[in-house]
């Protein structure tokens, strides 16, 4: 994993989700593919495959450096983008996990590696390998723009996309964000949350 991106796996996805807001937060169909998966977090190297097709995915695996995480934008939820050998071989390199905005197969054999892959379910049938594309160009994965360098991080909460030139920015901020939860009681936080909400209804002319 690179320099940026170094300590983002212990971030969760909801305190960067509270730092960064909606747009870097990827849709819903985004998830882990089974539950109690492995968290994801590393730099982003960015493909593109059209419809149907899977070849820039099978290339990226060669090419994409130890502890990234590979971003497909693809769109296509009827044909697979890869399969059990694919995500073995991007093990074996040192790749930290997928992110694809589309669907694998070969469930249980990823599973059993414990490969981290979040993306929008499994089907049996394999894309072909005839399209082209650039890789390390702009994509838009799960409704968010991704681009290379930037720190993706998954969770069972869902995909979170930190961009590279924020992310020293970023990592701090929600260290002190978790520390400063760490130290509160349920108390503690009960009391300034009712306290808020109070005065949201009051300034809102609610009386009850």
């Amino acid at each position: 994993m690179n320099d940026d991106a170094t300590g983002f796996d212990g971030i969760p996805t909801t305190t960067l989700a509270d730092l960064l807001g909606r747009e870097q937060v990827m849709d819903i169909g985004m998830r882990p593919l089974w539950s109690g998966g492995p968290r994801l977090a590393g730099p982003a190297f960015t493909v593109r495959c059209p419809p149907g097709d899977n070849l820039m995915l099978h290339a990226a695996i060669h090419r994409a450096a130890p502890g990234s995480v590979i971003v497909v934008e693809s769109g296509d939820v009827d044909h697979a983008l890869a399969g059990g050998n694919v995500c073995a071989v991007a093990q074996r390199r040192g790749v930290a996990g997928f992110v694809l905005d589309g669907v694998i197969r070969d469930l249980e054999e990823v599973r059993d590696a414990a490969f981290p892959v979040y993306a929008r379910g499994v089907i049996p049938i394999p894309g072909t390998k005839k399209a082209v594309t650039a890789l390390g160009a702009e994509v838009r994965c799960g409704g968010v723009f991704v681009r290379e360098g930037d720190i993706v991080v998954a969770d069972e909460e869902g995909v979170v996309v930190v961009p590279g030139g924020r992310a020293a920015e970023v990592l701090p901020e929600a260290g002190r964000t978790l520390a400063k939860e760490a130290a509160e009681t349920l108390d503690d936080w009960e009391k300034a949350h009712r306290a808020r909400i109070e005065r949201i209804l009051a300034d809102n002319g609610f009386e009850g």
